[in-house]
């Protein structure tokens, strides 16, 4: 990756984070628990093959053709959605 690129994508997962921790000291502040992180990709069935949709749009960000394969990759969209950098051997982009 371009080393300006890479710097922003830094500076953007830095900025996650401390949204993160502002949000979780405000809950502490008020005594109150942190909502709870709503799923953003589910498996949908689709003839011979499994699609990932995004819950927020509808859209279909990719599909598998086993179940299992289906649910890695719907946790590795979760979890770059988390700003976490995973990725599973033979994933596809």
């Amino acid at each position: 990756m371009h080393p300006s690129l890479q710097q922003r994508v830094e500076g953007v997962a830095a900025l996650r984070a401390r949204a993160s921790i502002a949000t979780a000291a405000f809950y502490a502040m008020i005594g109150q628990e942190l909502p709870v992180q709503k799923i953003r990709y589910q498996v949908v069935t689709k003839g011979k093959a499994y699609h990932i949709v995004e819950r927020s749009t509808g859209l279909t960000k990719g599909f598998r053709w086993t179940w299992k394969e289906a649910i890695n990759y719907a946790q590795v969209l979760e979890a770059r959605a988390d700003g976490i950098k995973l990725s599973l051997s033979g994933d596809r982009k």
